[in-house]
């Protein structure tokens, strides 16, 4: 038997959980249920705990005995709704967000969750209602990046990018610390001045929105590049770039300054004005001829294969769950004859190309990668990449590869609703969900592609063939 007042271990945990230490708080919570366990809001603290542990399944049975204990409890709803939205339980989250509404009509933090779960849903129009609703209740700027990212996904950059841009109130990565006294380059003429544009976002948003800084580089006077160390010697290559630099170097500071993630919006872009074309990105031809000697051997049709992303956060970790598949369950595609598969695949999931499943005849030169460039060399020996949602994809679809994206339902906002092409990358095809965890149906279509593909059949290279 635990002695001690319940209050006071949930009370500690609150500021543990206030500071982050999601570990420390959840020993507290459950000090607490040891004493008296029908305490609702304890048992709502303990799943947020759970939830952001990544725990997702254990935090949606304490929401739920919340729920149990105390049936009015908004806030226990809106919780279990964010635990069931992470597991991709869509519809059971949008009805239980409802709950939650039908309580408080007026809980701005309930109408934006809402807004999130109708967008994972494809339901945009329903989507930016709620968040709009969510705004006039609560002007948050993260919400305004959520209706932003809603905007996209339906094909309305023009007021996407511009809501996306609440990003920078919100992400402290937006404004990194030399450029504090620079000020931020707003697509005004540029003639005469230098530039300096920083990566603010992860590895496959810099690969797609590097494509921009050729043209600013013509206007400008000097144009610096400040990206991921993996990024640099791949980057190295755009014309007109005066230099690329990590974000740990000290670059003499510009005269403006532009987050590449804001390029879209200073530049216009509409999805008519997308700048597609291909390739924009190159190998270096010594390593693309080494990787032509190493494989020479290798007759036939030559796919790489990337099945896995990174979980950079908490929400990463489930955006991941649902994006990411396993090695064995491209176990089908060694069915094709003629085919051979060359891993892309980065991170621990790489492990898993130790043990391939049988009769998938996958080569693993990944020990030799060192840094993107080295990755590009590669793919430029092959004949389509096939890949879930990560920096591969945009890698290929920069070099003007044939890939193949295997997409979630949920997709990410760059890739539009009800399109099997890309504006960004003319050589990509997607093959989406029909529902939300449907990875059995996709595999299913990409191994029949892939089967007449090997046959001669070129047109399955096309987009939305």
């Amino acid at each position: 038997m635990v002695s001690g007042r319940p209050g006071l271990w949930n009370e500690r945990g609150r500021d543990l959980a206030a500071r982050e230490r999601y570990d420390e708080a959840l020993a507290c919570y459950d000090q607490a249920l040891a004493i008296r366990d029908d305490i609702p809001q304890i048992w709502a603290n303990r799943g947020r705990a759970l939830r952001e542990l990544g725990r997702a399944a254990e935090a949606e049975t304490s929401l739920r005995e919340a729920a149990r204990l105390k049936p009015d409890f908004v806030n226990a709803y809106t919780e279990l709704a964010r635990v069931l939205d992470c597991l991709g339980r869509f519809e059971e989250a949008e009805s239980t967000v409802r709950t939650a509404l039908a309580l408080s009509p007026q809980h701005a933090f309930a109408h934006c969750l809402l807004g999130r779960i109708l967008s994972h849903l494809g339901r945009t129009n329903e989507a930016q209602s709620s968040l709009r609703t969510a705004l006039r209740l609560r002007p948050e700027p993260r919400w305004h990046v959520f209706l932003g990212q809603v905007l996209l996904l339906a094909g309305e950059l023009r007021e996407g990018w511009g809501e996306f841009e609440w990003r920078r109130r919100t992400d402290t990565k937006v404004g990194w610390r030399p450029l504090l006294t620079v000020p931020f380059w707003a697509g005004e003429p540029i003639e005469g001045r230098s530039i300096l544009l920083f990566a603010d976002q992860g590895y496959g948003d810099a690969l797609q929105i590097c494509r921009y800084a050729p043209k600013i580089a013509a206007a400008a006077a000097r144009t610096v590049l400040v990206v991921q160390p993996p990024l640099v010697r791949l980057m190295s290559c755009l014309p007109g770039v005066s230099e690329v630099i990590t974000d740990g170097a000290r670059p003499s500071l510009p005269d403006v300054w532009c987050a590449m993630m804001s390029l879209p919006h200073v530049c216009g872009t509409t999805l008519e004005t997308i700048p597609g074309a291909v390739p924009y990105l190159t190998a270096d031809p010594a390593d693309v001829a080494h990787w032509r000697e190493r494989l020479a051997g290798l007759a036939g049709l030559r796919v790489g294969l990337c099945w896995a992303g990174g979980q950079s956060s908490v929400e990463q970790i489930y955006v991941d769950r649902r994006r990411s598949i396993r090695l064995d369950a491209l176990a089908r595609l060694g069915l094709v004859p003629g085919a051979h598969f060359f891993s892309l695949q980065a991170g621990p999931p790489a492990a898993e190309a130790d043990r391939p499943p049988c009769g998938l005849a996958l080569h693993d030169f990944t020990k030799d990668l060192r840094d993107f460039a080295d990755t590009a060399a590669l793919i430029e020996n092959l004949d389509l990449v096939i890949s879930v949602d990560t920096a591969v994809v945009h890698l290929a679809g920069a070099l003007g590869k044939p890939v193949w994206l295997l997409n979630r339902f949920d997709t990410c906002f760059r890739w539009l609703q009800n399109r099997e092409d890309s504006p960004w990358y003319p050589t990509l095809r997607q093959f989406r969900q029909a529902a939300p965890g449907d990875w059995d149906s996709v595999l299913s279509r990409v191994q029949d592609a892939l089967r007449r593909l090997a046959a001669g059949d070129r047109s399955q290279l096309r987009p939305g063939h």
